[in-house]
Formats: C-alpha cells, structure tokens, sequence
C-alpha cells in the first residue's frame, strides 16, 4: 500500500510510528548491527489543531525544534512533515507509517507531553557512545526478515506559536494531577502504569528510564514515550530498543490490547 505525503500527514494521529530507511554507510550499518531493514523510527504527535509534529531524535539540526523555538541537535519535537521530507531528500530515506490502534486517549497525550518536557534536547550519543549501548542493551537476534514491500516545505509556520499552545496545554492537562512536569509522582501516570488503581513501580519505572538518559537514539525516545503512555511494559532499559524493534517484522507486543498496522509507504516528494 502506497500514499502521498499529503495523505500520510492526514491520517496520522499521535502514536502512530514513522519509519525510515537509507542506503548510507551509517544507515546499513544500523541495519546491519540491530539485524532489521529499517535504521530511524519516530513518533507523531498531532494535538488538537495544531500541525502534526515529529518526536525523534537526531544528529541534524536544521529544523527548528518546536518546544524550545531553536535549533538543537538530539531529542527534537519537529513539524512532521517538513521532518518526513528532510528525512527524504537530505538523507536519502525512503518512509512508511504505521498507525497505532486504538487511537492514543487524553491521558496518553498528556504523558506524551510529560515526556517531551524531560527528554526534549537530550544530547545524541556519540557512534562508540550507540553502539556500545546497543551491545550492552540486546544481541541481534537471528530471523528477522526482510521487509518484502519495504522500499523504499518548508513551511512558513510560526514555532514559537504551537510552542506556546503546547505549554498551554501541558499546564492545564497537569493541574489537579501534579501541578509540575517535574514531579515524579503524577497521579496522571496511573494510566501509563496500566493499572487501575493502586501503587506501583511501573509508572516509576518510566520515569526513572527518561531521567537516566544523558543521551538518547531515536528508538530510545519512542521506547521511552510508549512505556509513559502503557503502550510498553516497564522493566527494560531503554537501550533494549533499536529501530527495527517497531518494524513490523518484529515481534514486539504492546499493552493493553494495542497493535501497530502494517507499515504503509509514503510517497515523498522531491524538494
């Protein structure tokens, strides 16, 4: 299944996962060592009328981050689209989609802004820095298939705007919860615990793997962000997580009944 650029940006809803892949010697190395076709993954973040965004994390610096207004290397909040076509046309990507069903709730987008205000501007790790990290968190396991259908504007919008409405409403959907994205014990993360009650770890847990990121990959910042939101178990570091973990090859489960589609191609356009 194929779509344009301007369908994909549509449909996405927060979640739902952006996966690229390259033919670059960093790009293969990637595939080569995490044993999948696919070498980045992000994550949409589409709230309210505001345009998608992307939550990722690169070396690149050429967009402007939109929770800070600047231009920053590592974790990055980015507008969707124009990250899809860098992705493209600088990098050399071909992307696909896969949509998260059911459809992320409040409580979920909320996390997802807890999380946005803990790692955005986590600095990337150094190559030594990724590929130890990969060592120590997973083996590459044998078995995983290639992807058979894997093949693989800037535009004139304000940042500091959907900044200030991002704030707006990471402020009012904190109040009566925490009052503070920093505290660590957000009755809100009850949610992201998988729980309907009572005291647990798991919420912790989540908060403890965002906090002891010094450095972040891309795959540690979706890891990181589904286990706030429930979608993953808590338990495992964040490094046990590569790209190709969220490539449908994989056999990676989420919670709480959630499934991933099946990755849909976009077609990009050239600049």
């Amino acid at each position: 299944m194929s779509i344009s650029l301007d369908e994909a940006v549509e449909l996405t809803r927060t979640g739902d996962l952006w996966v690229f892949r390259g033919r670059s010697v960093p790009d293969r190395a990637i595939q080569l060592t995490t044993n999948s076709p696919v070498n980045h993954v992000g994550m949409a973040v589409v709230l309210d009328d505001m345009p998608p965004l992307m939550w990722h994390a690169e070396l690149g610096r050429s967009l402007p981050d939109m929770w800070t207004g600047t231009h920053q290397r590592g974790v990055q909040l980015h507008d969707l689209r124009d990250a899809v076509c860098v992705w493209a046309n600088r990098y050399g990507q071909r992307g696909w989609l896969r949509q998260l069903e059911p459809p992320a709730d409040s409580a979920m987008e909320e996390a997802v802004l807890r999380t946005v205000a803990r790692l955005d501007g986590t600095p990337f790790p150094s190559t030594a820095q990724l590929a130890w990290r990969w060592a120590r968190g997973r083996l590459p396991r044998p078995g995983r298939l290639g992807l058979g259908g894997l093949r693989g504007r800037t535009g004139d919008r304000s940042q500091f705007g959907i900044l200030s409405r991002i704030i707006d409403r990471g402020e009012t959907g904190s109040q009566g919860r925490a009052g503070d994205t920093g505290d660590t014990r957000e009755a809100g993360d009850a949610g992201a615990r998988g729980e309907t009650g009572g005291t647990s770890r798991t919420g912790d847990t989540s908060r403890e793997n965002a906090a002891a990121l010094e450095t972040a990959y891309c795959a540690e910042v979706v890891a990181v962000t589904y286990e706030a939101m429930g979608l993953l178990p808590a338990g495992r570091r964040p490094n046990w997580y590569d790209p190709g973990r969220f490539w449908s090859g994989d056999d990676l489960a989420l919670s709480g009944g959630a499934q991933l589609g099946a990755e849909i191609e976009v077609r990009i356009p050239p600049r």
